[in-house]
């Protein structure tokens, strides 16, 4: 799978369709998320693998100066236990949920699919994340263009997804699509939404690797915003 973005081949210009960012359920997302799911949405052994992912990437802990962004948030968001920064901001989609992670120092609420626009300043964070909700975004080139904006130079957002997903929510593209296409799908959200603005994109297959059984699949997709 990490292969995947090693030999790219990008179209010279944006591949998608408008369509393609359809859902089957086109409601306003404020009516799916008006009530909080104190839930996960991927199983244990792959949140373990992603918080160990965090923590091998992370700045380290305790940085005052250190910000750190997580989109589309909720009640936690797997980072390793004890993980300090000066600033962590949260935004999502329900107050309830966000206010009950304790990993933030703040909280915003806001819904990217109507206004993709991040409330925070230029040259903010040294970290943006984003779990297992970049499937939902129906303006990913905006949002990622945002995310480029409020960024540090050198700083990084990696995109973490699996393959579950609320599927009347998820864009149309995502749901036609498998794992491998999933990865590209990404990747091009960096290259195509500031040109020249990000590293190439990198993909990390964080799959963990059950003994019995089958565990979700995990990838983390990331790229920096060049110096």
């Amino acid at each position: 799978m990490e292969k995947v973005l090693e030999d790219p081949r990008w179209p010279e210009k944006w591949p998608f369709r408008p369509e393609n960012f359809l859902r089957y359920d086109e409601s306003p997302d404020t009516y799916f998320y008006s009530q909080p799911r104190f839930v996960t949405h991927i199983d244990d052994q792959a949140i373990k693998a992603l918080t160990k992912f965090y923590g091998a990437v992370f700045p380290p802990s305790g940085g005052q100066s250190t910000a750190v962004l997580d989109i589309c948030s909720s009640w936690v968001s797997h980072y390793p236990e004890g993980y300090k920064a000066g600033r962590v901001a949260g935004l999502g989609m329900n107050e309830e949920e966000l206010a009950r992670n304790p990993q933030l120092t703040e909280f915003a609420v806001k819904d990217l699919n109507v206004d993709p626009t991040l409330p925070y300043g230029d040259n903010t964070f040294d970290v943006i994340t984003n779990c297992v909700s970049v499937d939902y975004l129906n303006k990913p080139l905006e949002i990622f263009k945002e995310m480029h904006r409020v960024l540090k130079p050198g700083g990084t957002a990696y995109m973490s997804f699996s393959n579950r997903c609320f599927p009347t929510k998820a864009i149309s593209l995502w749901t036609a699509t498998g794992d491998a296409d999933h990865i590209w799908i990404v990747g091009s959200y960096f290259h195509y939404s500031v040109p020249g603005g990000f590293t190439e994109p990198k993909c990390k297959d964080i799959t963990p690797k059950a003994l019995f059984g089958r565990t979700d699949p995990m990838y983390a997709v990331f790229a920096s915003k060049q110096a």
